[in-house]
């Protein structure tokens, strides 16, 4: 397969090329794993056609630093590359351990969220990745912003030292531990940092996860050294009332299907939505074997982006 900046248009060849990998892959796990062990077996495909695509990604990086290709030539190759190594990911887990609605729908918004951020990570614009703050370090400049004002205040110490141990347990309530500040994505455009949270969609399991997202957009809210704007990007448009909680919480801005896309295309140049709608055609591109079995299985509905 040749690697040059035609790699993002050539569906076919890619598609080829993973095919013979998964399966050199399947023939060996005949010959190690029992014929019953499908779970191992599902697992072992997916870890060495991910270990493939990674190496491809590598290569494919290396020859565009050397020929000097643009960020959209580079994107629109790891874009292909991604979604093809999905097809047949998809259909080397089907082969040797059938999916179920739950299983299938679960995996298919799980691939969504790296598909999407490849676009902030080859951007057309000057937007940057940043590492989020600690809470740890969060935690010890608020209290001591707070300590500071405390001690200025007129009142006594003993007034001071009760006040503190009020707002000593006020932190016992908010977490009993550490809180994760780390999102799916946090970029710069050089003013604004911004934390994204990719996901599928919200059904009816999505409280606690709710209420973590409402905690970390109020922290970022409270940080006084930048400017944090918390982003949450849905790939699907049929959720539920703890969408809308997020939503009219003011601490994040919620994108829901083509707004998702139109966000991403404002943030990194780049018009995911038009290269899914003229790229992506899972029933086209699966085998005949994975199309049948989605069919079968009443999958369809899983294979909107």
């Amino acid at each position: 397969m040749t690697i040059d900046k035609q790699l993002g248009f050539n569906k076919l060849a890619l598609l080829k090329y993973f095919r013979s990998r998964a399966d050199e892959c399947l023939s060996e796990l005949a010959l190690l794993c029992a014929p019953d062990d499908c779970q191992k077996k599902a697992h072992a495909i997916n870890r060495e056609l991910t270990k493939c695509k990674e190496s491809l990604i590598e290569i494919v990086s290396e020859t565009a630093r050397k020929e000097s290709w643009s960020n959209s030539e580079i994107l629109e190759a790891m874009l292909m590359i991604t979604y093809t190594n999905d097809v047949v990911m998809l259909e080397a887990r089907d082969s040797v351990w059938k999916y179920d609605y739950m299983a299938f729908s679960r995996r298919i918004g799980e691939l969504w969220e790296p598909f999407c951020k490849l676009c902030f990570l080859h951007p057309t614009t000057d937007i940057s990745l940043f590492i989020p703050p600690l809470f740890s370090e969060v935690k010890s400049n608020l209290i001591g912003e707070i300590e500071s004002f405390i001690n200025e205040l007129s009142i006594s110490e003993f007034e001071k030292m009760q006040l503190k141990r009020y707002y000593d347990k006020v932190w016992s309530l908010v977490s009993s531990g550490e809180i994760k500040l780390e999102c799916d994505l946090h970029f710069t455009d050089g003013v604004d940092f911004y934390i994204v949270d990719f996901k599928s969609g919200f059904g009816s399991n999505e409280k606690g996860n709710t209420n973590r997202l409402l905690l970390v957009g109020s922290v970022y809210q409270n940080i006084d050294d930048r400017s944090y704007k918390c982003l949450m990007f849905v790939r699907s448009t049929d959720n539920n009332h703890y969408l809308s909680t997020l939503r009219n919480s003011g601490l994040w801005n919620v994108s829901c299907g083509s707004a998702a896309y139109e966000m991403i295309n404002k943030f990194t140049g780049y018009d995911i939505r038009t290269w899914i709608t003229e790229n992506v055609d899972w029933m086209s591109d699966f085998s005949p074997a994975m199309s049948n079995a989605v069919v079968d299985g009443g999958f369809e509905k899983y294979l909107i982006w």
